[in-house]
């Protein structure tokens, strides 16, 4: 028989006790209350993007334009459902619903606070919790990733293709490096359970003590939520809205659902594993000695998880999209390399730390600051060097009506002599005609 799952604060329940109908509470109140997070977070990012470009944004729908997000979602449901023609009937309905339903699923793990009293019976405020659920919470991840590939696959059409194409290599790339982050987190908890990991962060918050991973982790978030500056899948510059250009309607406002739940997911994450889950920062914890007790600290985890959301408005406003190469290579060469070594430095400090007397959390944070430093020295380095390289000669020709219609020359190639009087010849008779 398995034992239920207990968390290292002496005043915490089993898991695994609760009654069904305080289950079902519990599952209502978390679905109520990602969808009025999202509600906020649209009205919040308008606000904070309008005021970083000097705008007045949302201001007419409700006060102080509040109810701008509710009033987008009545819009949406409002306008008419289309299905291509070309589209796979079955799949092209079914790819949103998984986008929105395994992001509400992956939060049941999450802890939003102690122990407390709800009617009569003393609970979590935790869905569920068991030894593996942060691999819990990244296989969910893995699995929402289909809605968006199978939503481009099933349209019929180019655009959406690539997108999902593009959405799949993400996916592949930032997943093994967000989950390389979280081994360190591992190694030095003991545990993967996210309350247990809660617990262990009652003297310092692991995105103190292992930065190098906090910082890998935060990147890859914002690359598995496609959100700009890595909204490749959907960069509308390029394949006119990404994987969901062939969907209107509840479908498309499921992706968008499923985007901002996503935010919030991964926000909560990273509240829980780096931040100290729903404990109190220190200087509010130490002189107030009820701060982690009852429901305030459900507070604490409220404005933890809304930082992370501004952070991600806040790169929207202001960094430009990267371009797909460039993403790529960010991703296999710089996070995945420094995920590696650093978890090989963890390694041996928890190594060193059972063997002798040295303090473990000193030498991470030395090593961690020391890695910071050389990763930032590398992109400068790399950027220097990018602009003294000077652009080879093309020697290599190609026929650019090979395909039927012209094509401009890749780097490395040129043109040959006839095309080349083609192609100006060409240019000059529209010239002459306009």
């Amino acid at each position: 028989m398995i034992e239920p799952l207990t968390t290292a604060d002496p005043s915490s329940v089993p898991f695994g006790t609760d009654p069904i109908w305080l289950s079902l509470l519990k599952s209502v109140v978390i679905f109520v209350f990602l969808v009025l997070v999202t509600l906020f977070t649209i009205w919040f990012e308008r606000r904070v993007v309008s005021r970083m470009q000097m705008r007045i944004g949302p201001n007419r729908v409700g006060p102080f334009g509040l109810v701008q997000g509710l009033a987008d979602g009545v819009k949406l449901a409002l306008k008419q459902d289309i299905i291509p023609a070309l589209a796979d009937r079955s799949v092209f309905i079914l790819a949103p619903i998984i986008s929105a339903t395994t992001c509400f699923i992956a939060f049941a793990v999450i802890p939003a606070g102690p122990a407390v009293s709800i009617l009569g019976v003393r609970t979590n405020l935790q869905l569920t919790d068991f030894p593996v659920a942060v691999l819990f919470v990244l296989a969910i991840a893995s699995i929402g990733i289909y809605g968006i590939v199978l939503a481009g696959w099933s349209s019929g059409s180019t655009y959406p293709l690539l997108g999902g194409l593009r959405s799949s290599a993400q996916m592949i790339s930032y997943e093994i490096a967000m989950g390389l982050s979280l081994v360190a987190v591992f190694l030095y908890a003991g545990t993967m359970s996210t309350s247990q990991i809660v617990s262990a962060q009652q003297t310092a918050w692991y995105a103190v003590l292992l930065l190098p991973s906090f910082l890998i982790y935060v990147t890859s978030m914002v690359g598995e939520t496609n959100r700009a500056p890595f909204d490749l899948p959907e960069a509308e510059g390029e394949l006119v809205g990404g994987f969901h250009t062939e969907y209107s309607s509840l479908k498309f406002a499921l992706f968008f659902l499923a985007e901002y739940v996503n935010m919030v997911t991964v926000s909560a994450l990273a509240t829980t594993l780096f931040l100290g889950g729903w404990r109190a920062p220190a200087p509010i914890s130490t002189v107030w000695a009820g701060a982690n007790s009852g429901w305030w600290p459900v507070l604490w985890f409220v404005i933890k998880i809304f930082a992370f959301l501004f952070v991600f408005i806040w790169l929207r406003a202001t960094l430009p999209r990267l371009r797909y190469d460039q993403f790529m290579k960010f991703g296999w060469k710089v996070l995945i390399p420094v995920s590696l070594v650093w978890i090989l430095i963890v390694a041996t400090a928890r190594a060193l730390r059972q063997s002798t007397s040295v303090q473990s959390s000193t030498l991470l944070l030395v090593v961690g600051l020391v890695l910071a430093a050389l990763i930032v020295v590398s992109f400068i380095a790399e950027s220097v060097l990018a602009r003294r390289k000077t652009p080879t000669e093309p020697t290599v020709e190609f026929d650019p009506f090979a395909g039927g219609f012209p094509v401009p020359p890749l780097p490395g190639q040129k043109l040959p002599q006839t095309a080349g009087a083609i192609v100006s010849g060409q240019r000059e008779q529209v010239s002459t005609d306009g």
